[in-house]
């Protein structure tokens, strides 16, 4: 299926099922949310991100610097400032292909292809192994900083723990990529594996190594 939808790009990769929090004060973003605010049913409030490949603004190489796969994000609220900023609580949905971007006037517009995603009951009996991975992760990094913030419990179903750890856990934003793009759950779950192993011997290495919690604060791309 696809559809014409605003685009946001960010500095991060967000994954489907999960809360973005977005502080939003440029003019084109701006213009983005009251657009979106026209809109009557709620549902329809949606708009794409990609992560940025390179920089910080991605300016008029847009197309060469941002990743191909992405999420719709849905508008839940917003908080107007008096300074015509917002503060935004979104919810990540769909994955989509990024078909093309516009430049229309005032912000970025994408054809995105949304993507369908595929579970099996063999992911499904591999999500307890990488549970009990992750809690040996959590408990070494309790380790090393003494404490650990990282959520428990954590989910029982297999493809929501595939974005919730792939969120939570302290990974490259090209690892974490390569796990929204992955088409199925159970090669997430190999991929988290794999990652998370090897954080756990990187950490067990070099004792000293942050392992720097998930950021918190509202993400700003803008």
């Amino acid at each position: 299926m696809q559809r014409s939808v605003p685009l946001f790009p960010l500095n991060t990769v967000v994954f489907p099922g999960l809360a973005v929090p977005l502080n939003v004060f440029e003019d084109r973003y701006r213009a983005l949310v009251h657009d979106l605010l026209r809109i009557n049913d709620p549902t329809e409030r949606l708009f794409a991100t990609v992560a940025i490949r390179e920089g910080y603004e991605v300016g008029e190489r847009i197309g060469q610097s941002v990743h191909r796969v992405g999420c719709l994000l849905q508008l839940l609220h917003a908080e107007e400032h008096e300074d015509g900023s917002f503060s935004l609580e979104t919810v990540a949905r769909d994955r989509f292909s990024l078909l093309s971007i516009g430049a229309a006037d005032p912000f970025l517009s994408a054809e995105v292809e949304l993507l369908t995603d595929t579970s099996s009951p063999a992911a499904q009996a591999r999500a307890p192994r990488l549970v009990e991975l992750y809690e040996e992760y959590r408990g070494v990094i309790a380790e090393v900083r003494g404490h650990t913030t990282y959520p428990s419990p954590i989910p029982d179903d297999a493809t929501y723990l595939a974005w919730v750890l792939a969120a939570t856990c302290h990974l490259q934003l090209a690892d974490r990529q390569q796990i929204l793009e992955a088409e199925s759950t159970e090669q997430r779950l190999t991929m988290l594996e794999r990652l998370i192993a090897m954080e756990m011997r990187a950490m067990r290495a070099v004792p000293s190594l942050p392992a720097t919690e998930i950021a918190r604060t509202r993400w700003s791309p803008n």
